[in-house]
């Protein structure tokens, strides 16, 4: 009988390959008539397409050149808004979109060949800040430029903020974080007879499973997708892969031979989806002895070019802005707005460092605006069993937030850190 694992740390079943260097990644195979697959990406933030020009020192009928023309099935990447092209044809919207696809036997070859293909691109006003997306500089996706909207309401927040109380003010910001997992992203596909099977390194097989039916236009039965060991994701490689396994598995499909496409880290840092940047702007009523009368919060992340996932990480960002205080009005105004960068996705906590960021510098501001310090202002603030979150939930189990507030301030040594830093 296996004594009980409760309260024992599990050993990790893959730990001991990894460890001694026999796990098997993406770039360990090697199947025989192996083409290596590389991307010719658009240098510029906006614009349309006029021509691609291939230099004729460069023997072309030597390797195999994927454009959009040459997609079987939908040129979109099947997620949520199938906005999203696996190759540009007629305009680019951010820099390092993906045109052309070459593949060659030897890697090398197929490096020097793309430095050799020209994409004339007549530019169009590129939006690259959040600030011009909401003001509408420039309209490039639907009428406002914004990919969603979410609207969280509790109580009376104006007559709140108008009733005479103490208001504090604050905006803060957040960047575009990179998830830096050891192993960049990397693929190796087949395609034989109709049937496309891809290997590599993802967090989420299912989504392209169904991305890889759509671009092929072939039943999901022949669509086959083998999740190998993955050398770190953090969110990096939920929903970016079905992009990269798109493109080996097209390069296989014309060429007939297996194409793995492995990126450097140059260009998985350039070219792949990052923490969403934020802005967030709080307008707080608090009473003389220091508790939450309203919160007035602004929420907008950028979800660069293409929707990716961005619905659902604001979704986290708008339902965990207001925190884990009882506070009876509550308004939270979330977008997700598109500008001309790289597409933003997934990263480990999905909004909710963003919002909870904003929220947890804001607290400090009104503490000290009350004259309190941060961790009194906190403890008279914290929801207790029988209040609702500003969602509406009611907490019905027991909660104890101020053990875990004394047992974080403990572990983090935040009093003599705080005494340390205010000399």
């Amino acid at each position: 009988m296996e004594p009980p694992q409760i309260g024992r740390p599990v050993r990790r079943k893959e730990g001991r390959a990894k460890v001694t260097g026999e796990a098997v990644y993406v770039d360990d195979l090697s199947p025989a008539g192996l083409l290596h697959g590389v991307t010719v990406r658009s240098p510029a933030a906006r614009g349309r397409i006029t021509a691609i020009h291939f230099d004729p020192a460069i023997p072309w009928d030597e390797f195999t050149v994927v454009t959009a023309a040459d997609i079987p099935g939908l040129n979109r990447v099947k997620l949520i808004a199938d906005d999203q092209p696996y190759l540009a044809s007629d305009v680019v919207n951010h820099p390092e979109e993906p045109v052309v696809l070459i593949a060659h036997a030897d890697r090398a070859r197929a490096d020097e060949a793309r430095r050799h293909v020209t994409i004339d691109i007549a530019p169009l006003p590129p939006v690259l800040t959040m600030d011009d997306a909401l003001a509408a500089r420039e309209i490039v996706w639907g009428s406002d430029n914004v990919f969603k909207r979410y609207s969280v309401v509790k109580g009376d927040v104006d007559a709140a903020l108008a009733s005479g109380a103490l208001i504090v003010e604050g905006e803060y910001e957040t960047g575009a974080q990179e998830q830096l997992y050891i192993e960049p992203n990397g693929m190796l596909a087949v395609a034989d007879r109709g049937h496309v099977t891809v290997w590599g390194s993802m967090q989420c097989p299912y989504y392209i499973h169904h991305a890889l039916a759509a671009l092929f236009g072939l039943p999901e039965n022949r669509i086959r997708v083998v999740q190998m060991e993955t050398g770190g994701g953090f969110g990096g490689k939920e929903e970016y892969p079905s992009v990269i396994a798109g493109h080996a598995a097209l390069l296989a499909w014309k060429s007939g031979r297996p194409v793995k496409m492995i990126y450097g880290r140059s260009e998985d840092m350039a070219a792949t989806t990052k923490r969403h940047p934020s802005k967030t702007k709080h307008r707080t009523a608090v009473s003389p002895d220091g508790r939450l009368l309203a919160m007035d919060i602004d929420f907008t992340i950028d979800g660069g070019a293409y929707c990716t996932l961005s619905p659902v990480v604001l979704s986290r960002g708008t339902i965990h802005a207001a925190g884990p205080y009882a506070c009876p009005n509550v308004r939270v105004q979330g977008r997700a707005v598109a500008t001309n960068v790289p597409p933003h996705g997934a990263f480990r906590g999905f909004g909710a460092p963003q919002s909870l960021f904003a929220l947890e510098r804001h607290i400090d501001r009104v503490a000290a605006a009350v004259g309190l310090s941060p961790e009194e202002f906190r403890r008279r603030n914290f929801v207790t069993t029988g209040d609702t979150l500003a969602v509406g939930q009611r907490i019905g189990e027991p909660v104890n937030l101020p053990s875990l507030l004394d047992r974080a301030l403990a572990i983090s040594g935040y009093r003599r850190k705080r005494e340390r830093f205010s000399r």
